[in-house]
């Protein structure tokens, strides 16, 4: 019992959130940035891509709609995740519209996880071919650490809200999120 009430006081929660979503932001800028995987063709070639560097690549290559998607879905999408989730965690009120963003927030998780597919679908494909091979660098761990701490962000967020919507209709009131979900 005394667990619970340390895990659900008004400050832990708010330090224990922003810090998961402090922690995400540094980890996606991290994995935008850093060396993701480094291809090996015909031993004589070999690339080495970030996120940000691929989509700067296919952009300089003519694929624009393909560079387009990768920036929208890998770049783009997550910023607003978790800039949307520490506007909802942090506002001065929270009422409808918070729970109006937070519900837009978790429809459009659901799209940010295309990018990890993307990844995915480009390491197995690569790792099937005959003639190449793929390194795999600390961008990837960083960037998959993001979305990581992301869901587990969200998902304290959405339960913390539930807790209190309860609460609010029942009539008690237990802390939370500082009384003011």
């Amino acid at each position: 019992m005394v667990r619970q009430a340390v895990i659900t006081s008004p400050l832990t929660e708010r330090i224990l959130v922003n810090a998961l979503v402090g922690a995400s932001f540094i980890a996606l800028i991290i994995g935008l940035l850093a060396p993701m995987l480094t291809l090996k063709k015909l031993i004589l070639i070999t690339n080495t891509f970030s996120v940000s560097s691929g989509v700067l690549a296919l952009f300089r290559e003519g694929d624009y709609l393909l560079s387009f998607i990768i920036f929208g879905f890998s770049i783009v999408l997550p910023l607003v995740k978790i800039g949307l989730l520490f506007r909802v965690w942090n506002a001065a009120e929270h009422g409808s519209q918070s729970v109006r963003y937070f519900c837009w927030l978790t429809n459009i998780g659901r799209w940010s996880m295309l990018d990890v597919f993307v990844v995915a679908v480009l390491v197995a494909s690569v790792k099937l071919g005959a003639l190449a091979s793929v390194e795999v660098h600390y961008g990837l761990y960083a960037f998959a650490l993001s979305v990581v701490l992301v869901m587990l962000a969200s998902g304290r967020v959405k339960h913390v809200m539930q807790t209190n919507e309860q609460n609010r209709k029942t009539g008690e009131h237990h802390g939370g999120h500082g009384g003011i979900f």
